[in-house]
């Protein structure tokens, strides 16, 4: 057997992998049709009851924006970490399950597992914020004018990066419990800073902006969906991409570390 093929073999294994984890939570999402509303009704409601509640409130100083407009890209961010945190939740139950411990006595690596799953959450997470992108006119957006490119990019960067470190937190937790508690103190502050609800620029929120990952998969659609020049100070949206890509390489590099701990292995 000549070199090139043992590294197609493995390389067969490895997509194999990939493939299947990937496979298995499209088939979750088909299968659980009441989903489907949430997907749609959870962030229009939310952006609708906050985006009028807050709008008089909050002060839109140095763009040309009002607020529902404003909030809209934080919103689908939020979609994406929703569907992140919710999903990645199932690596705790495919433990329990015993589902994961087929899955890494089977050919393949720890690097293909992890990754098959970021692809799997991240198409699904893809799928809920396409669908809510459809109303961006009534936020002011035309879709002619938005950077379709940039805005994809970012968002699925941002998905796979949160997949990635919900991973993580998920292997080394053995209670959905404990998982929900951790993440909803993690997560959603993060979110809150990153300007998604307000404007940062001039507060202290902006310095920590700088270092919550976070802010760019928000800046990024911001200025994906807008002319930056209309944004205001927002970072260009390749470079949020960048930022975001390493993140990705990062995360997922600790993901396949930490896969390597026992299963059932109590902290």
């Amino acid at each position: 057997m000549t070199t090139v093929s043992v590294q197609r073999g493995v390389l067969a294994q490895e997509w194999g992998v990939v493939t299947a984890l990937w496979k298995r939570d499209m088939w979750r999402l088909w299968r659980e049709r009441s989903r489907w509303v949430g997907v749609v009704l959870q962030p229009l409601i939310f952006w609708g009851i906050l985006g009028t509640g807050f709008g008089d409130r909050v002060q839109m100083d140095g763009t040309q924006q009002d607020y529902l407009a404003f909030f809209f890209p934080g919103i689908a961010v939020m979609i994406v970490l929703f569907a992140a945190l919710f999903a990645t939740i199932s690596v705790i139950e495919d433990r329990q399950s015993g589902f994961l411990q087929g899955v890494l006595v089977a050919p393949g690596s720890r690097a293909a597992m992890v990754l098959g799953k970021v692809l799997g959450v991240t198409s699904l997470a893809m799928i809920q914020v396409l669908l809510f992108l459809c109303f961006a006119p009534l936020a002011g957006y035309e879709f002619q004018a938005i950077n379709w490119p940039g805005l994809i990019g970012v968002l699925v960067l941002s998905s796979m990066v949160l997949t990635a470190a919900g991973f993580v937190l998920a292997w080394l937790l053995n209670s959905t419990m404990a998982y929900h508690g951790i993440m909803s103190v993690l997560m959603i502050p993060l979110w809150v800073l990153s300007g998604a609800m307000f404007p940062a620029e001039g507060t202290w929120i902006e310095y920590v902006a700088l270092f919550n990952p976070m802010s760019y998969s928000v800046s990024g659609a911001r200025a994906a969906l807008l002319d930056v020049d209309q944004v205001g100070t927002e970072p260009n949206v390749w470079i949020c991409c960048l930022v975001l890509f390493l993140g990705f390489v990062a995360c997922t590099s600790v993901a396949a570390w930490v896969s390597r701990r026992p299963i059932g292995r109590t902290s």
